[in-house]
């Protein structure tokens, strides 16, 4: 294959991905107004924009004999669109504050979105990778950094500092250990005793214990929030103190408590970083 004909399909190539990403940006436009979607994170639409300005570019360069004096004024062009993105992206996160993570598989794409003047942060619910939708507020202001752990590969902990200078933690979930059939309390299913290096839970009707170090907290069941079927946060003084969540392996289907598979894992809500600790 001589070097015109490939550069002729790779300019070929370079043109259907740019008329891609072009119809893509338009299905996205009419979608977004109808269905209420937007990009899971708002950097996308800028991103996408100057990808496409990139493909077509080339693609006219390598499809199209020009000359020199015609190339230049067409990579300025370029250039100055690709600059006029990168300056509307840079606009736009000074109003918009995105919050991403992918999960260790993959599969799942968290995100929040923060509104910088009011400190409202929505959570997005993700839908075909990069699309999502609002799906609730997180209860208080925000202020600061946030911090994102997975505790499993659909278990994300994310723990952000309010307004009212007090520790927060938000429980994004995307499994089901129970098959998906029907709704199961967290505290129920990890009743009984769960033990780690130094570390002890206690789940009783009276609510769950922490023991950590020879330390021992009770937080009672009005002080415990679920979210979703895999996880509670563990509250004190109107704070997130813990969250436990249930590993991939924990199955809620067993015949007894006694026969219990699987683990749970115990992680503190602090700002510093910190790894989640597994119990059996």
């Amino acid at each position: 294959m001589n070097k015109d004909k490939l550069m002729k399909i790779v300019g070929w190539i370079l043109f259907l991905c740019a008329m891609g990403l072009f119809t893509m940006q338009i299905g996205f436009l009419i979608a977004s107004t109808r269905l209420q979607i937007e990009y899971i994170d708002h950097r996308l639409f800028y991103i996408i924009n100057s990808l496409c300005i990139l493909c077509i570019a080339l693609a006219i360069f390598l499809l199209i004999r020009i000359t020199r004096k015609v190339m230049l004024i067409g990579v300025s062009i370029a250039l100055l669109l690709i600059i006029s993105q990168i300056i509307l992206l840079h606009e736009s996160n000074k109003n918009i504050k995105n919050i991403t993570s992918i999960s260790p598989d993959f599969k799942h794409v968290m995100s929040i979105k923060e509104n910088v003047m009011s400190g409202e942060a929505v959570y997005y619910r993700s839908y075909y990778g990069i699309l999502g939708r609002p799906k609730e507020t997180l209860p208080y202001k925000t202020v600061g950094k946030y911090k994102v752990e997975w505790l499993a590969k659909d278990v994300a902990a994310v723990t952000y500092k309010s307004s009212n200078d007090t520790i927060q933690q938000f429980i994004a979930t995307y499994g089901d250990r129970g098959g998906g059939t029907s709704y199961y309390y967290v505290g129920a299913e990890i009743h009984g005793t769960w033990e780690g290096d130094d570390v002890k839970v206690i789940s009783a009707p009276e609510g769950i214990t922490v023991n950590v170090n020879r330390e021992t907290e009770l937080f009672e069941w009005e002080n415990i929030v679920q979210f979703g079927t895999l996880a509670v946060v563990l509250r004190k003084n109107d704070e997130a103190v813990w969250t436990i969540s249930l590993s991939e392996n924990f199955k809620v289907d067993s015949d007894s408590y006694e026969k219990r598979e699987g683990n749970i894992r115990l992680y503190k809500a602090i700002m510093e970083n910190n790894r989640p600790i597994t119990l059996n």
